[in-house]
């Protein structure tokens, strides 16, 4: 039998903190260039408090792939405007730190510059395929960028809590619902 572990290229400590450094300057530097180019800039969507229009494209293309088996298709449309109100709501009682680091996550998914090289979604979301939103959601969910699994953490926390928080979410998982006094 032979030994295989020699196979398999290693990642020293210092290459690691290169690939850390630099992962890091890349979506530092994106970030700054989402502000100084205005992608971060502007109020809110209308309709909504804290969701921007940048925001709308990316979560309107990730929330039907994330509910895919728990929404029938036919009442897709309804779950995905109601999982928006509920981001919305959600991103409104947020701290002021947590809701920037989330903008930056949408700006990061909104911006052409880092959408394609990071997501592999290089067109518009709304051209994206649900295939091609899983083929990314795996690939940051599989990273060896820890900033990349949190964002995968972070955008699936934020579409499931606002989705089964709605009590439309509450027959397919079983729930009764809360207790009636």
């Amino acid at each position: 039998m032979s030994d295989i572990s020699n196979a398999a290229p290693q990642l020293s400590r210092r290459g690691l903190l290169k690939v850390g450094l630099l992962g890091g300057a890349f979506l530092a530097t994106a970030g700054v260039t989402a502000s100084l180019s205005g992608c971060s800039a502007g109020g809110p969507a209308a309709g909504f408090a804290v969701l921007r229009g940048s925001d709308l494209p990316s979560l309107r293309a990730l929330i039907p792939v994330v509910l895919e088996g728990a929404v029938p298709a036919e009442a897709m449309q309804a779950a995905v405007d109601a999982t928006l109100q509920g981001i919305d709501h959600n991103l409104h009682h947020l701290s002021p730190e947590l809701l920037k680091l989330t903008q930056q996550l949408f700006d990061v998914l909104a911006m052409t510059v880092t959408r394609g090289p990071l997501t592999g979604i290089w067109g518009s979301w709304e051209n994206a395929s649900a295939e091609d939103i899983r083929q990314f959601l795996a690939r940051w969910e599989h990273s060896s960028l820890d900033l990349l699994r949190m964002g995968h953490a972070s955008l699936l926390q934020v579409v499931l809590m606002s989705w089964y928080a709605r009590p439309q979410s509450w027959a397919h998982c079983g729930y009764p619902g809360p207790p009636q006094f």
